[in-house]
């Protein structure tokens, strides 16, 4: 039986310190350094990577309601170092396993915490701990970056807008979708705006910074904003609401009406988020910084044997437009029965009923629409070796999950994608956390949408497979064409994705040049080649990957359907091979014996040289998917064909501007 536990051999030391006024947590390399500065006013940290200072002087406290701050005139009892070399087991992720080594600290204070450094060759993390006997209630947590100069940064917005003297309470209820703004400086972040997690900032060596968190449990998110103009982020938080009200779209939410003077109630014991700071030398190492999945509680699910990751037909983003058939098509069994063959007969996994298979505006996941009859449906999808997954708004999940989790499970449905949680503050963490308990019981995964970033749930519950938090190819079904789609996509796995993986809904078979994209809600189309949307399959992290157009489509496309169905979704071996934020991208990720190499592009046409030694591929020859001669005017212009490597390992590839390609070992 496969377990998700591992007992790993992990070489540990430790030394003890006392009093110390400076602690160096220095990485395994020597190269990355944090110190934690402590006097008798407060506790301040400061970061560098070789000669290069990042971050000076930043202030790390909590405050508590009983007027207790932790971190303020702070009494440093001991100390701890840890050095620890270990191989991490992955599950459902981009490699089956991962090489963690860092050198941590473990500073206890007098008065019930502790606050612990990690330095790794990537990255500095820290987090509070505390050990009191009763609950707490935390007012605030003081989280600050300050940057020794006024650095660029690429910072995704919360996607609403307050005004001048409104407060900033409305900002904390949004979708976690937004493009990304690049800044010539910090300084420039709008200070009536907040940027939501993960964000970037860039040094002038060519080094980069990605702030995000990790093991967010039992406390609300962490937004970042820029209160003075300065060269300065600082960590804000979601009030706790104390009064909600459903309603929102289709009464599936809980709208707050009243907040808090305080952001959580905790155990008086309780581990706090790290605050990740993740660092790179070349930009293309972002793309595989592990930090996040590997600061993540450890898994609670015993047996994750009945997990199983793939691909799914998706219904919603073609509008459920399939064609060539002899019924109506429409959210009714005989339209579900068509996906369901589809999916059997190319290789799919899985078919998800989206939003309408439940009665609407109810809010009750008991109640189905007449036209579906989900009972024979699942026994038919289960005939065909298919498994069906439903999609359920936060309301209806939350106030019944109990009983529609054991309902849906015995009646042979795989898993749900929830949505429409659209915030971020503790009462939200605590439902994803307790979604993910529940299905685990009833060996149901989930997929959450309407969600924020990932902070490493995954490891912790590995049948969350996946996370929205991305502004995906859903948008292309509303959005204008000032929006710069093929930018974004070679710009979120250097951010977005270093927070976990992604449900970007990827697929589409009507691809747009530059110039020739109009949104359209029943038969969308993607900006990019037909090559860019096989790409994103391999460079993209989704465990469960959808499908996004109709089966009728992909009936036509036998070659990249082919393709799509083979892909895998899950790797034993990531290697990123080359990139540049918001340019391009070249990914390599393995499965068993076979090697797939995505290439990703900008609006820039571009001839990539690849560089393959360091795979140590031996065929001399791959089977590719490149964009066509006329791509750059037709988006679905491509060639399926075998491709030479030269001896010396090197693969030169053209990209159409948008374009993509695709190469198979």
């Amino acid at each position: 039986m496969k377990k998700c536990l591992i007992l790993l051999a992990i070489l540990l030391t430790s030394v003890t310190v006392s009093f110390a006024q400076d602690v160096n947590v220095i990485s395994p390399n020597g190269r990355v350094k944090a110190k934690v500065q402590i006097s008798k006013e407060d506790i301040r940290y400061s970061v560098q990577v070789a000669d290069e200072k990042i971050i000076e002087s930043s202030p790390i406290a909590m405050t508590l309601q009983n007027g207790i701050v932790l971190g303020k005139n702070p009494k440093l009892a001991g100390g701890k170092k840890f050095v620890v070399n270990r191989d991490v087991p992955a599950l459902f992720y981009r490699k089956s396993s991962i090489k963690e080594n860092y050198v941590e600290w473990v500073l206890n204070f007098k008065g019930g915490y502790k606050l612990i450094f990690r330095a790794y060759d990537n990255g500095v993390a820290y987090r509070f701990e505390t050990d009191f006997k009763d609950s707490i209630v935390v007012k605030n947590e003081t989280v600050a970056f300050n940057f020794v100069s006024d650095f660029p940064a690429i910072v995704p917005y919360v996607n609403c807008e307050r005004k001048a003297g409104e407060p900033i309470d409305k900002l904390f209820e949004t979708s976690f979708e937004n493009t990304y703004t690049t800044l010539e400086h910090v300084s420039q972040i709008d200070d009536q705006k907040l940027v939501f997690l993960p964000a970037m900032v860039m040094l002038p060596s060519g080094r980069k910074v990605v702030i995000t968190e990790s093991d967010l449990r039992s406390y609300p998110g962490m937004y970042l904003q820029n209160q003075h103009n300065g060269a300065a982020l600082n960590g804000c938080f979601a009030p706790y609401p104390v009064k909600v009200e459903q309603g929102g779209h289709n009464n599936l939410q809980y709208r707050v009406k009243e907040r808090a003077d305080y952001i959580a109630k905790t155990e008086g014991q309780h581990a706090f988020p790290w605050r990740v700071i993740a660092l790179s030398e070349q930009d293309k190492e972002l793309v595989d910084n592990d930090l996040v999945y590997l600061l993540a509680t450890p898994s609670k699910v015993e047996d994750c044997s009945w997990i199983k990751p793939g691909k799914v037909a998706w219904d919603w983003w073609n509008n459920w437009n399939i064609w060539g058939v002899d019924f109506k098509a429409g959210i009714n069994n005989e339209t579900y029965k068509y996906y369901i063959d589809f999916a059997a007969k190319s290789g799919i996994e899985y078919v998800i009923l989206d939003e309408g298979w439940a009665v609407n505006l109810q809010a009750d996941l008991f109640q189905v629409v007449p036209e579906i009859n989900l009972p024979e449906l699942v026994q038919y999808a289960t005939s065909k070796g298919v498994g069906i997954v439903l999609w359920a708004g936060y309301a209806a999940m939350d106030k019944d999950m109990e009983h529609v989790c054991q309902h849906y499970a015995d009646m042979g449905v795989k898993g749900f994608k929830v949505d429409f949680m659209d915030r971020d503050d503790q009462v939200v963490v605590e439902f994803y956390e307790r979604m993910a308990a529940t299905a685990a019981k009833y060996h149901l995964f989930v997929d959450f949408h309407g969600a924020y970033k990932p902070t490493g749930m995954n490891r912790t519950y590995p049948n969350v497979l996946n996370y929205e938090g991305v502004f995906g190819l859903e948008q292309c079904k509303w959005m204008g064409s000032d929006v710069d789609m093929p930018t974004y996509d070679v710009t979120i796995p250097f951010i977005r994705m270093l927070a976990g993986p992604l449900d970007y809904t990827q697929g589409a078979m009507r691809n747009a040049s530059k110039g020739s994209y109009v949104p359209m809600w029943s038969e969308p189309m993607s900006m990019g080649t037909r090559c860019h949307q096989l790409a994103e399959y391999i460079i993209f992290d989704s465990p469960f990957s959808m499908l996004c157009d109709a089966p009728t489509a992909y009936l036509q496309e036998p070659e990249c359907t082919e393709f799509i169905a083979a892909v895998p979704t899950v790797w034993d071996e990531t290697k990123m091979l080359d990139g540049k934020v918001g340019e391009y991208v070249v990914t390599a990720k393995r499965k068993g014996d076979k090697w797939y190499v995505g290439v990703l592009t900008n609006w820039t046409a571009r001839t990539l040289t690849i560089d393959l030694q360091e795979l140590g591929i031996q065929s001399t020859t791959a089977t590719a998917y490149l964009d066509g001669p006329n791509a750059y005017r037709k988006g679905c212009d491509y060639q399926k064909k075998t491709v030479n490597v030269s001896a010396d390992g090197k693969l030169s590839v053209e990209v159409a501007p948008g374009g993509g390609a695709v190469f198979i070992f």
